[in-house]
């Protein structure tokens, strides 16, 4: 059991949802913050605050509310991206990059954040290009590693640690039988990817965990690709067919 407090930004599903569960499972205070919270009793310890990321006054007050109910977070990890219909350059950037810098220099300069231990969810698509994706996310994404890095050099002292993690494709709850009921869309990930099988939002969560924690208490600006070693291999070196629909990525 643990009395750690871990605030997760854009944590309402997906592997956002799975890693505050795995937080919780051992005992962790788990606070999130999303434009919409899912109702989950599970776990009476994940507390649920709705608030718009991209608007600096809810931001702040949501923040405050967090740290007076549950304490400084000594966890902070950020999953959010932008979901509209349609791609937009300013929201992409906005939401990614502006809301990510905005809450950590809140908790830096309104709560005093020390030593603590931050997790940037970023995305293969940082390194590679995803045709079926807007320039936005690829920059957004890119961004975020960045951002770790610059991070890290300047809240050090603080011993603030600051880190990225780009996952590639993974199965999530929500949407992991279009890969697992698809024959053919499995023996794809299957082929391609070194270890065999495509990778979950579980095997994810640990990597978060990891860098989030102690075990990692000097590691800092750095970026971890969690892919199951696809990007590794020579593009011409992989099959030619490619799934009709490729699997939504972070």
């Amino acid at each position: 059991m643990t009395n750690e407090h871990a605030l997760l930004v854009g944590a309402s599903r997906g592997l956002g949802l799975v890693t505050a569960r795995s937080f919780a499972t051992r005992g962790s205070t788990v606070s999130i913050i999303a434009r919409r919270i899912l109702g989950d009793t599970t776990f009476p310890s994940i507390h649920g605050h709705a608030a718009d990321i991209c608007n600096p006054a809810d931001t702040r007050e949501t923040l405050a509310t967090i740290v007076r109910e549950h304490r400084v977070p000594t966890r902070i990890v950020f999953f959010q991206r932008y979901r509209g219909s349609e791609p937009d350059w300013e929201a992409e950037l906005a939401t990614s990059l502006t809301a990510t810098r905005r809450i950590i220099d809140l908790l830096v300069t309104d709560h005093d954040l020390r030593n603590a231990g931050i997790v940037l969810v970023s995305s293969i698509n940082a390194h590679l290009i995803s045709g079926h994706l807007p320039l936005g996310y690829h920059i957004a994404k890119a961004g975020l590693i960045q951002m770790a890095r610059h991070y890290a050099v300047v809240l050090g002292s603080r011993g603030i640690r600051i880190n990225s993690v780009s996952p590639g494709t993974f199965l999530k709850p929500e949407s992991q039988h279009t890969i697992l009921e698809d024959p053919a869309r499995r023996q794809f990930y299957e082929t391609i990817t070194p270890l065999g099988r495509p990778g979950t939002a579980a095997e994810v969560a640990q990597v978060i965990d990891f860098l989030s924690g102690p075990l990692a208490s000097f590691v800092t600006g750095q970026d971890l690709i969690v892919d199951g070693g696809v990007s590794l291999r020579f593009q011409e070196t992989v099959p030619a067919h490619s799934p009709p629909n490729p699997a939504p990525l972070l």
